[in-house]
């Protein structure tokens, strides 16, 4: 098994199809939309690859170490950033291909009008997760 982090992006990927933003849908689309990310990880729960999951608030700020015994130091909030993470699930599954296959239809969740917005989410492998080429040879 295998972990990998699906991140949907709010703003930094690719165009969706259903290009229309959260924040312009209704009430109705948007409960929609959550109904189909609870339903995908109650279904992957089941199957036993679902790790966690979480949608995220759009601000965050930047926070850094200042040295000994200075508090840290903050930036932002940065409500308009280029790159916007609006969640993400971790998945543990056999292969890359099943990670490709669920992050497919995730991205189908519903958006504007109830129609698949067919989102761009990014697929991201767990570092060490995967076997390196040089522990390939080894086992060979």
């Amino acid at each position: 098994m295998a972990k990998y982090l699906l991140l949907k992006h709010y703003r930094g990927a690719p165009a969706a199809v259903n290009d229309v933003p959260m924040d312009q849908w209704t009430p109705e689309e948007i409960s929609a939309h959550m109904q189909y990310m609870n339903d995908f990880a109650a279904r992957l729960e089941g199957t036993g690859e679902f790790v966690d999951g979480q949608a995220l608030a759009p601000e965050g700020t930047f926070v850094r170490y200042d040295g000994e015994g200075r508090p840290p130091v903050t930036d932002g909030p940065f409500a308009e950033t280029k790159d916007l993470i609006a969640g993400w699930m971790v998945i543990d599954v056999d292969s890359y291909e099943r990670a490709i296959e669920l992050a497919g239809e995730l991205s189908a969740a519903p958006g504007a009008g109830g129609k698949p917005i067919h989102e761009w989410l990014e697929v991201r492998p767990f570092l060490g997760a995967a076997p390196t080429i040089t522990e390939c040879h080894a086992h060979g």
